[in-house]
């Protein structure tokens, strides 16, 4: 028993030491956020980690967010919702991942009373990704996966 605790600690805590903290948020502060004036493009994606669709486009995002471009910053925000009171399953995830973009959980447990300030045509539905260009206000939304390319194309459409 000793053995197999030595082992899981060896292992795991390395990877949970080096993760970063991904802070638990309303709905009305990322709203703040997301409509805040600044010189940056944010590319927003809405995930969960029982999303198997979300968990594919997740190297895209993080691909962008490597590349370091100027001007543009990648925010994944977690949509896990029953997991608010213990966020140790995003925790753990984004340090399995090796997640370095920046990461939010948001604390609302009914999305409905707030989707509809993210975006209209939203409906819950994951994943989602808000694209803004903060400067001018020009947003664009696509509630569906993205893929190869889709990226570089939602940025171009809000410059």
């Amino acid at each position: 028993m000793m053995k197999k605790l030595f082992l899981y600690l060896l292992v795991c805590l390395p990877a949970l030491a080096t993760a970063q903290s991904a802070p638990i948020i309303d709905s009305k502060t990322l709203i703040e956020r997301l409509n805040a004036k600044s010189d940056q493009i944010e590319v927003v994606n809405f995930w969960a980690t029982w999303c198997g669709p979300c968990v594919a486009e997740l190297p895209l995002f993080e691909k962008l967010n490597n590349e370091g471009r100027s001007g543009i910053k990648v925010t994944l925000v977690s949509m896990d919702l029953d997991l608010v009171d213990d966020p140790q399953k995003v925790y753990k995830f984004v340090a399995l991942k090796k997640i370095k973009s920046e990461v939010l959980i948001v604390d609302e447990p009914d999305a409905n009373s707030w989707i509809d300030d993210i975006h209209s045509e939203w409906s819950g539905s994951l994943p989602a990704t808000l694209v803004i260009n903060h400067k001018t206000g020009k947003r664009k939304f696509v509630a569906n996966p993205v893929r190869e390319g889709d990226l570089e194309r939602l940025i171009d459409a809000v410059k």
